[in-house]
């Protein structure tokens, strides 16, 4: 068996062409959707996430606007810029990238942008939507997943789903979201005994531990959709994701490729929760009106 490849970067691409779409009939009517991005400090890794996000929203005609700041910023600072941003009307979504520098709070910073502009989908206010089953702004690489799964027309009722990491970025709302769509959902941990036993039960598995190629294909159910978030960077350069590739494609029904798989996912979905947010403001607008 060699396992079907999930092109994510086809995939990506689209999506960024519905928003496109939605971006240009929307601005025929007087709504143009801004995404403000917040930098602090000159992390090159951060730096160059931003520089992708902010050329994809040209792409799609979102108008994006950066604010670069120094490491030295104080936290008060950072959240009187992330107040004026929760005031101004076309400002219609609001993303920190992360990591912060230390001496900065982020759950702080982060319950400080206003839950309809939480692009990430990191709010509190929006990670308990996600809980209860409300509609909200949900973090884009679980949506990228989920998207990914039903684009590709793998049934997710039913299955069980066996999530690698616990994080609130990946690993907890992408249970969650198996979960609403009545997958029978196991998640699995640094301190899980015996990881193979529960990954080899999986018929679908999400990788998001950050660990080069830790999973290997005697791990996998023969035929299972392999989801690997992780991006890691090996001593020769080489990237590679939390699944030896090599021996998972032989294995797996379905595979995500690292890069290529769901990293362009994530920024697509953060396109598509900027219109979300618009949409969200746009109809609260109304109603006060």
């Amino acid at each position: 068996m060699t396992a079907r490849l999930i092109d994510g970067k086809s995939m990506a691409q689209q999506i960024r062409l519905e928003v496109k779409e939605t971006v240009s009939q929307w601005k025929n009517n007087g709504l143009t959707p801004g995404l403000a991005v917040i930098l602090v400090g000159d992390d090159p890794a951060s730096a160059t996430y931003v520089r992708n996000k902010e050329k994809a929203c040209q792409e799609v005609g979102i108008r994006s606007v950066v604010h670069r700041l120094p490491a030295s910023t104080r936290e008060e600072e950072l959240l009187a810029l992330i107040g004026t941003l929760n005031e101004q009307p076309d400002i219609h979504g609001i993303l920190v990238q992360l990591p912060l520098p230390p001496h900065i709070r982020t759950d702080r910073v982060l319950e400080h942008i206003h839950p309809f502009k939480d692009v990430d989908g990191f709010h509190p206010v929006n990670g308990g939507k996600l809980l209860v089953g409300q509609e909200g702004i949900f973090p884009c690489t679980p949506m990228g997943i989920m998207e990914m799964l039903k684009r590709e027309g793998i049934p997710v009722a039913g299955r069980h789903a066996v999530v690698i990491g616990r994080s609130h970025i990946v690993g907890k709302p992408a249970a969650l979201m198996l979960l609403q769509e009545h997958a029978t959902v196991t998640v699995c941990h640094s301190r899980t005994p015996d990881l193979a036993s529960f990954t080899k039960q999986a018929d679908i598995l999400v990788c998001a531990v950050g660990k080069a190629e830790m999973i290997r294909g005697s791990m996998i159910k023969p035929g299972a959709c392999v989801i690997d978030v992780g991006i890691n960077r090996k001593a020769d350069g080489k990237l590679v994701g939390d699944v030896a590739f090599e021996e998972a494609v032989q294995v797996a029904g379905w595979l995500t490729p690292v890069p290529g798989g769901v990293g362009p996912m994530t920024i697509a979905m953060l396109l598509k929760n900027t219109l979300a947010c618009a949409r969200m403001q746009a109809e609260g607008a109304k109603k006060k009106g």
